[in-house]
């Protein structure tokens, strides 16, 4: 770029992203002097939408939020109406339900990397151009958010917008025999994921290091449906103090909130979850980091596809784990007895943190939902 030139760029739609956006951006002498990410689809108004429904219709309700991620909207919400009403599903619907976020990851890791991201990376305009160049490793794609989607349906009854979760646990467990049947597939599927992670470490990336600070939960597990909210700045916060520390505001070229950390913006989905928990990956996805050498924390946004195969890894580990002992349970669910209270939820999308927060009346009725999905978390760091 000249150094005296002055550049205006309008991208009216931008393609292979989630929703609908558009980018406009001016620089001069060199440098960008205004951008803006503009979200112009329309505001989906699901906190209000809930108001006055029962706590039995928020699951399959917010269900319909995300076509790519239903999963995650149905466990943060279980998991806040189960605190509200002072509900403990148990050590059984805990694992399955560990299970069923492995799914999700799997499908919609797999449908970033090979539908969104890696097109690009190629020089391809779409995933089926990239296909005449890589037809193996498209095809390895497929297959495994294939897996995510039959592991999806497991539990869900489906994979889109599923609808077997509920308060207290599922409406039924799984037979045995179909739990195997996965189970094989998903442990023949292991090497698939361990040659994509080594795909993704060989791709020569733009060297881009940020200074932001990563959130994500933090368990005793790597995090998926549960933990406490962290920050690679020193952040160690409960999920119910979520609002003295992170803030939303209107933006006026957007319909999405810009979010931010002590009024700083920040980066939640894959690699802040892994610079925030690289110690929690399973022993064998850690094998495959170390042998990747990346560098943790990264300040480097395009790592975040290594990030998402190694995720693939982790989550297929954990799901053959958890149902290598599988057994149908007396009961998938926990009795539940609504009553006044108030809730909150957060679990790990594919795409970052997802908070929610309910209050219900005595009989279980929603008086108030407050849903912060990671998407919108994210725009401010990426402007």
């Amino acid at each position: 770029m000249s150094e005296g030139r002055q550049i205006a760029i309008n991208v009216p739609v931008l393609a292979r992203v989630e929703g609908e956006g558009a980018l406009e951006l001016a620089a001069e002498g060199g440098r960008i002097t205004d951008l803006r990410l503009r979200i112009y689809e329309p505001p989906r108004l699901f906190e209000r939408f809930l108001v006055g429904r029962a706590w039995h219709e928020v699951p399959d309700a917010v269900a319909r939020i995300c076509g790519i991620c239903p999963v995650a909207y149905q466990m943060s919400a279980v998991q806040a109406l189960e605190q509200a009403f002072g509900v403990v599903p148990g050590e059984w619907v805990a694992a399955m339900r560990r299970v069923f976020y492995c799914g999700e990851w799997l499908q919609s890791h797999a449908l970033h990397i090979h539908l969104l991201a890696a097109p690009d990376f190629f020089g391809y305009d779409s995933a089926l151009a990239m296909a005449s160049g890589y037809p193996e490793e498209v095809r390895r794609g497929m297959r495994l958010q294939a897996l995510g989607n039959e592991l999806m349906a497991l539990f869900g009854g489906r994979a889109v917008h599923p609808v077997g979760a509920r308060v207290g646990g599922f409406h039924r467990a799984p037979a045995a025999r179909d739990v195997a049947d996965l189970h094989g597939r998903l442990e023949a599927a292991l090497p698939e994921a361990e040659a994509l992670v080594r795909w993704c470490a060989a791709i020569d990336l733009p060297q881009d290091e940020q200074d932001f600070p990563s959130v994500a939960l933090r368990g005793d597990a790597y995090p998926m449906n549960y933990g406490r909210i962290a920050a690679t700045n020193g952040l160690d916060l409960d999920k119910a103090d979520w609002e003295s520390r992170f803030a939303e505001t209107q933006i006026p070229h957007s319909t999405a909130f810009h979010a931010t950390l002590d009024g700083e913006p920040y980066l939640v989905g894959p690699l802040a979850r892994l610079n925030v928990n690289p110690a929690r990956l399973p022993a064998e996805s850690a094998s495959l980091l170390a042998e990747t050498g990346l560098a943790l924390p990264s300040g480097n946004p395009f790592h975040g596809m290594l990030a998402r195969a190694l995720e693939i890894h982790a989550a297929l580990v954990e799901a053959v784990r958890i149902l290598g002992d599988y057994r149908e349970p007396h009961r998938p669910y926990a009795e539940v007895t609504p009553q006044a209270g108030v809730g909150y939820g957060a679990t790990e999308a594919p795409r970052g943190v997802l908070w929610h927060r309910y209050a219900t009346d005595e009989r279980g009725i929603i008086t108030d939902s407050r849903i912060v999905p990671p998407t919108a978390q994210n725009q401010a760091r990426i402007e």
